[in-house]
């Protein structure tokens, strides 16, 4: 099953490390969890502070300790697709998150959202689309759907893994009306 996972992070230095992560399933369920720095993680950026709204007293007192967050990663998310927005730097903040937590730093690997949404397009359309029109229809919509991503993500975990699912959506639902238009004879979106 396809799930979407963000990341908030300290920083965006080389030493950053995560704060919050968040998962939603295509199916809507979803966890989200305030992580404590480990003993190691003394990394800060006020700036960042100010754009995600969490200060290192809420991660003290309210986050959970990152080898449980680790651990509760791998017990959900493995064998299933993860997505993020931006891999790079979440999955910066995975393979940091699991490794300090005695894990393999590849137990979970992400990929970039992007090709949920191209191999969905294909998935629901290859079947009726004739070859020549599959690729820049797929390419159309992925272009489409990400144009429909809010401007500015809240920078929050949840709400932002949760736009990554929206869009995912979006991109499903104009797929299979594509598809249907074309199984009834139209030609055209």
């Amino acid at each position: 099953m396809n799930v979407f996972l963000d990341f908030e992070a300290s920083s965006l230095s080389d030493k950053s490390h995560p704060i919050e992560v968040a998962w939603i399933f295509e199916d809507g369920r979803s966890e989200s969890h305030l992580i404590a720095p480990a003993p190691t993680w003394d990394d800060w950026d006020e700036a960042a502070e100010r754009i995600h709204g969490i200060s290192p007293a809420t991660l003290n007192n309210e986050g959970a300790p990152h080898d449980m967050v680790a651990r509760r990663m791998l017990e959900q998310l493995s064998g299933h697709d993860l997505f993020a927005s931006a891999p790079s730097w979440d999955g910066k903040w995975l393979s940091l998150l699991l490794r300090t937590a005695g894990l393999p730093r590849h137990a979970l690997r992400l990929k970039d959202t992007d090709v949920a949404l191209r191999e969905s397009a294909t998935r629901i359309l290859h079947d009726v689309l004739p070859p020549e029109r599959l690729e820049p229809m797929t390419t159309d919509l992925v272009a489409w759907a990400t144009a429909t991503k809010q401007a500015t993500p809240e920078h929050r975990a949840l709400a932002d893994a949760a736009e990554e699912r929206a869009v995912w959506q979006r991109l499903e639902e104009r797929a299979r009306g594509i598809a249907s238009g074309w199984a009834f004879g139209r030609t055209g979106p």
